[in-house]
């Protein structure tokens, strides 16, 4: 297999197996989205019943940025000199309100639809299942969140929960196998669920990006259990799920140790890169306890120390 996408593939077992194809992914994930729901908040209350919450005093006179004012903000909170200069209300957001705002993504792209034979999730469901649960852990710890690229800004509690669950929900599939990037505070933070299976350019955009915002990241890389061992022997077809790109392999059992010294190059790249950049890195695979991730990533953002898991 030659370059770094080349891993994102599917193993065809049978020729005459009818494809699946966007839109039936799309209905089949939606159908199970409540209990995904209901399995994101049991593993946040497993770990919550061990953690404390990650509120803390931030620096209240620093200036932000001037948004527009809404509905729920109290009148006391108009920047009148602001708004005069125009024939919109502005508020004056100081950064202690965005130090406890955690922004999530996760990728929804067709790579992330892959489940193979030994999975019993796919990629997608399994990083919803993540997303949500570190939503529902944050909110418990008084955090606010939202989801990185829209434009509301983030919320805190249970109805900010529920939008932000809503969101994911409803959004089963994407063409973006990468994040947005969008301007954010200083001291708030990011969450990116993916398979990083993308050239190394596009994810060191994404940490130079924020780094030069001062925002602290936190990369989750979900795989398949196939596509870090390569279990298939024999003649086997393999295709980019993206870019169409088929390979036909007549002995794959041959390219398992090229294979995994590929995938292992690419994740100790981005296990440097986010260390450079003093942000961490962490691995998971959809044949394991999301517990064991949520636990170790949710400790490491509240130490913001690097770290590992399975």
């Amino acid at each position: 297999m030659t370059g770094s996408t080349s891993s994102r593939f599917g193993a065809w077992g049978s020729a005459s197996k009818r494809e699946e194809t966007t839109r039936e992914q799309a209905e089949r994930l939606g159908a199970r989205l409540p209990p995904l729901m209901i399995q994101a908040e049991r593993v946040a209350a497993t770990i919550a019943q061990g953690e404390h919450g990650r509120r803390r005093v931030g620096q209240g006179e620093a200036f932000w940025q001037f948004r527009r004012f809404r509905e729920e903000d109290a009148s006391g909170a108009i920047d009148w000199r602001q708004s005069a200069k125009s024939q919109h209300l502005f508020v004056r957001e100081r950064e202690w309100a965005a130090a406890a705002s955690v922004w999530i993504w996760r990728d929804a792209s067709p790579s992330m639809q892959y489940k193979s034979h030994v999975a019993t999730c796919t990629k997608a469901e399994r990083a919803t299942v993540l997303a949500l649960a570190f939503a529902s852990l944050l909110i418990r710890g008084g955090e606010r969140i939202g989801e990185l690229g829209r434009a509301e800004p983030p919320a805190p509690g249970r109805p900010g929960l529920n939008r932000f669950a809503h969101r994911l929900t409803t959004q089963t599939t994407s063409n973006q196998s990468l994040p947005a990037l969008v301007p954010l505070p200083r001291f708030s933070q990011i969450i990116l669920i993916s398979d990083w299976l993308t050239p190394i350019e596009g994810v060191l955009r994404i940490l130079r990006h924020y780094g030069s915002l001062g925002v602290r990241g936190h990369l989750i890389q979900v795989l398949d259990p196939a596509e870090e061992d390569l279990p298939f022997d024999g003649r086997t077809e393999f295709e980019d799920v993206e870019s169409k790109l088929r390979m036909l392999a007549r002995r794959a059992e041959s390219l398992r140790d090229a294979y995994r010294g590929r995938l292992a190059g690419l994740r100790t790249e981005l296990s440097q890169a986010c260390r450079r950049q003093d942000w961490t890195f962490a691995g998971h695979r959809t044949d394991r306890p999301p517990q064991g991730a949520l636990l170790a990533a949710y400790a490491a953002i509240s130490a913001h120390r690097p770290f590992e898991m399975r």
